[in-house]
């Protein structure tokens, strides 16, 4: 046999490469604990859908339309292709679910709206929250996986929003407004309303039809946020409570009260059968 003719009958040339080597894959997780104070700059996750659950710590999620503060046993839902900061407020343990969604076969499974939005964990969220970062990566060709992962999306569909979102309104004045309110918590709303330049009564109807809150429910949510970034970062309570505007600190325990269930001194507790290693 010529040499010639060898060559040709040699190895067949290689395979392309898998224009979507991920194709299969259903969810993936990860666990991670990330250090007081970590910046992780914008970025998106493609054409993954993200849920990450803050079991302990406090983090601050900033897209375009907003913030949202994770605080314990709150998680995010972050849609696909949405640019997203995160700040962390302590020693943060986070879990986080993926979902891809160009998973082939497609399965039919129900969707949380494509917006951002923070919720309260349930306990059975938790589980299956944690079951998913146990198992690492789940195949849609798993039929148990795919029914694991409609029980767990229609947990975020159907929850009640928490209250601890930040709705950016896009009107310009009150877009400065909501900004400052952010930078200085401690101001009241008739001095920031003040350095703004524009009437409360304009501000107020601009808000509730651009972020559906009030401007004093805006503002007491502003001050939450920033409080609970310093309590889990250990301050104490009356410190916090003075420098973020309130005039006692029993008039913050209310508030805090009123808004996330605790006290603050028992908010930061993890429940039993929270999160393991």
């Amino acid at each position: 046999m010529s040499k010639r003719r060898h060559k040709a009958m040699g190895s067949p040339p290689a395979a392309p490469p898998d224009p979507d080597p991920e194709r299969g894959v259903l969810l993936r997780s990860y666990a991670v604990t990330h250090p007081p104070g970590l910046d992780l700059p914008a970025r998106t996750h493609g054409d993954w859908d993200q849920l990450a659950y803050a079991a302990r710590g406090v983090m601050a999620v900033d897209t375009d339309a907003g913030r949202w503060v994770v605080p314990p046993q709150r998680a995010v839902w972050i849609p696909a292709g949405v640019p997203h900061a995160l700040r962390m407020n302590g020693a943060v343990e986070v879990r986080a679910v993926f979902l891809y969604r160009r998973a082939r076969p497609r399965p039919r499974l129900p969707r949380p709206e494509p917006v951002c939005r923070a919720v309260a964990v349930p306990p059975l969220l938790r589980e299956l929250v944690l079951e998913v970062c146990r198992r690492g990566v789940l195949y849609v060709e798993d039929p148990a996986a795919v029914r694991l992962a409609g029980v767990l999306l229609d947990q975020v569909r159907l929850l009640p929003d928490a209250a601890l979102a930040l709705p950016s309104p896009v009107e310009p004045r009150a877009a400065a407004l909501a900004r400052r309110l952010l930078e200085r918590p401690e101001l009241t709303l008739a001095e920031a309303v003040r350095e703004v330049g524009a009437s409360r009564r304009t501000l107020e109807r601009v808000f509730q039809g651009e972020t559906h809150l009030t401007l004093g429910q805006w503002h007491r949510r502003a001050r939450l946020s920033a409080a609970l970034g310093r309590l889990a970062r250990g301050e104490p309570v009356t410190r916090v409570a003075l420098d973020v505007g309130y005039r006692s600190p029993s008039a913050f325990i209310s508030a805090f009260r009123a808004t996330l269930g605790r006290t603050p001194a028992r908010y930061f507790d993890v429940p039993d059968g929270g999160v393991g290693p």
